[in-house]
């Protein structure tokens, strides 16, 4: 017999949110691990908030989800309260209940901007990686380091000189026509009006020049975690003074390894490395400069005549795919935020979230 197309509604519901979650969804494990770190940081958030006045939103709802914005390439805010308010499985991993309320998009931007001023994306990443179910993935002895440009939500129209006179008008609108054939511009005598911090950067010859910051991170090699996230003013010196802030948070007494591309084999920073105690598996930079000169090295046999030296070079190259996913499937291409700080902590989220999408099947897979 033909069921009829009908809908009846119900005044009453009886099936439990939790009942609708396949108990083998991946998000399940990822909501464990992220529950115990929010329990880990409830003190954190009490002294973010003042005792009076109405209750904000949740800062553990809050990260659960800015967690499913990266996870499901929600771009906006406002898409993703509105996911928010008929998908079951967000309503459950959030931790809203079927008849509770969604939040305003502007209400809930203004409390993730709270968060975000407060460092907690990066309390997230540390409380991830030193989870008691993670901690035993991590590699404590070999890493890699690389860094990727984070196009800056500001206009080339913007990039003007610093003694510019903002108020003097040409007509046109917000939006007017610039010229900027023949001008010099750099960032010593020019700066965006929209972000100050951004900076023009070009990530090698030939490639067009960009307002951006440029972001960092430090992967462990045994499964390609990342373990380390910065986002720096974009300059030429920024990869590799990044990677001593980096490496410097995870140095220990015995020696370790750092893989990294020929951009980081420069003289002062492969010494500033072995003073720490790190063997820099770094790629030999000796072409040749615009002078025909061979560029000199200081990577040699000490450490290339090894096996680990060629295990980390190939290993290395798995930190793009770390940016890869935070860039497509987070949404960090081009930031959608001003300032720097706000830019790394909307960053770190991204990072976190790749590291938990891997989790399920680490932690499936591992004994």
């Amino acid at each position: 017999m033909r069921g009829q197309d009908q809908t009846s509604g119900q005044l009453f519901s009886y099936i439990d949110i939790e009942d609708r979650v396949p108990a083998k969804h991946p998000l399940r494990v990822i909501r464990e691990i992220v529950n115990d770190v929010l329990v880990s940081l409830s003190s954190d958030f009490e002294a973010m908030y003042s005792g009076m006045g109405r209750p904000s939103i949740p800062p553990e709802q809050l990260l659960r989800a800015l967690l499913l914005q990266a996870f499901y390439t929600i771009r906006s805010e406002r898409q993703l309260m509105e996911q928010l308010d008929f998908n079951i499985l967000f309503r459950w991993f959030v931790g809203l209940g079927m008849d509770d309320a969604v939040w305003d998009a502007s209400t809930f931007c203004k409390n993730r901007d709270r968060l975000l001023e407060a460092d907690a994306s990066a309390k997230l990443l540390n409380g991830v990686i030193e989870h008691k179910k993670v901690r035993r993935l991590l590699s404590r002895d070999h890493f890699s380091v690389d860094g990727t440009l984070i196009e800056s939500w500001a206009s080339m129209k913007s990039f003007r000189p610093k003694d510019d006179d903002k108020d003097n008008s040409s007509g046109g609108g917000r939006n007017a026509e610039r010229n900027f054939h023949g001008q010099k511009r750099r960032n010593d005598t020019h700066e965006s009006t929209t972000d100050p911090e951004a900076r023009l950067y070009r990530k090698g010859n030939g490639k067009e020049s960009k307002l951006c910051f440029m972001g960092h991170a430090l992967m462990e090699n045994k499964n390609g975690l990342a373990v380390g996230v910065m986002v720096t003013q974009a300059n030429g010196t920024a990869e590799r003074v990044a990677a001593l802030d980096l490496v410097a948070r995870h140095t220990k007494k015995n020696r370790i390894t750092l893989g990294a591309d020929k951009a980081y084999d420069v003289t002062a920073f492969v010494e500033d490395l072995r003073a720490q105690k790190v063997t820099p598996h770094i790629a030999v930079q000796d072409h040749l400069s615009k002078t025909g000169k061979r560029r000199k090295t200081k990577i040699d046999g000490r450490t290339t005549r090894h096996d680990g030296y060629e295990i980390s070079q190939r290993i290395r190259k798995r930190i793009e795919e770390i940016f890869g996913w935070a860039k497509v499937q987070a949404g960090q291409t081009k930031t959608k935020f001003i300032g720097r700080r706000r830019v790394e902590a909307s960053f770190t989220i991204a990072i976190t979230a790749s590291n938990l999408m891997r989790l399920p099947r680490l932690l499936g897979a591992s004994p």
